[in-house]
C-alpha cells in the first residue's frame, strides 16, 4: 500500500514539472560588470659608493687602503632580494708580508691583488675565478623595502703588498655589479631570508643559462 502511494506522488511531481516548463515565466534580471585592474610591479635599484673618490685613487701603492663602500638603494615599487658581485683582479706576483719578508720563498704566486672584509649583513653565495678575476657573489640578509638602503658590503679595499717593479703602471679595476630579484614567488617560503635569497638567485641563474639576460644594473 505504501509503495503504491509513493508512485502516485512521483507521478504528480512529474506532471507539475511539465506544467512549469510549458507555462509563461517573467524573470527579474540585473547585471553588473567588474573590471579588474592590475598594476605590473617594478624592480629598480641604484648602486652607489658614497666614499669612493676616483681622483684620489688614480695611482695607488702597495698596502694602500682605499675607501670603497658599495651599497644598494631600492628605488622601485616592489620589495626585492638584492645582491652584490665583486670582481677582484688576479696576477702572478711576488708579495711581502707585513715586516717586508718575501712570501712563498720569493717565488711569484697567482693571487688576488686586493682584499676586503665583508660586513656580516651580507652572506657569501659563491666565489669563482672568471677571466683572471676572483668573483664573489653576496646576498643581503634582509628583504630590501622600497626606498631602503643596504649596509655597505665593505668599507675599504686593500692593495696587496706587491714587490715593486712587477706590475708598475698597469691598470686594475675592482668591479662591483648590483642585482635585484623580486621577492614574490621566488624564494622558499618558511626559510630564513638568506636561504630565500639563495633560492631566488639559483632559480634566476637556472632560468638564464646560456642567455645574456641579466639583472645587472651598474658597474663601478
Amino acid at each position: 500500500m505504501k509503495r503504491k502511494r509513493l508512485i502516485n506522488i512521483l507521478a504528480i511531481g512529474a506532471v507539475c514539472a511539465t506544467c512549469l516548463v510549458g507555462g509563461t515565466l517573467a524573470y527579474l534580471t540585473d547585471a553588473e560588470r567588474v573590471t579588474n585592474k592590475f598594476q605590473v610591479g617594478k624592480i629598480d635599484i641604484e648602486l652607489t659608493e658614497p666614499t669612493w673618490n676616483e681622483t684620489e685613487n688614480q695611482e695607488i701603492t702597495p698596502t694602500q687602503i682605499i675607501k670603497k663602500d658599495p651599497q644598494i638603494t631600492n628605488v622601485g615599487i616592489n620589495d626585492a632580494f638584492v645582491y652584490l658581485e665583486v670582481s677582484v683582479p688576479m696576477a702572478s706576483v711576488i708579495t711581502a708580508n707585513n715586516i717586508g719578508i718575501r712570501e712563498n720563498n720569493g717565488v711569484a704566486r697567482y693571487q688576488e691583488l686586493f682584499t676586503f672584509a665583508p660586513n656580516s649583513a651580507w652572506t657569501l653565495l659563491k666565489s669563482e675565478e672568471l677571466n683572471r678575476n676572483m668573483v664573489y657573489t653576496y646576498s643581503y640578509n634582509q628583504i630590501l623595502k622600497k626606498n631602503a638602503v643596504t649596509t655597505p658590503l665593505f668599507q675599504t679595499v686593500t692593495f696587496a703588498n706587491v714587490v715593486e717593479g712587477q706590475i708598475d703602471e698597469q691598470q686594475y679595476d675592482v668591479k662591483v655589479n648590483a642585482f635585484a630579484i623580486q621577492t614574490e614567488h621566488t624564494g622558499d617560503d618558511g626559510s630564513d631570508i638568506p636561504a630565500q635569497a639563495k633560492a631566488a638567485y639559483t632559480k634566476y641563474a637556472n632560468q638564464n643559462l646560456g642567455t645574456s639576460g641579466a639583472v645587472e644594473v651598474e658597474k663601478k
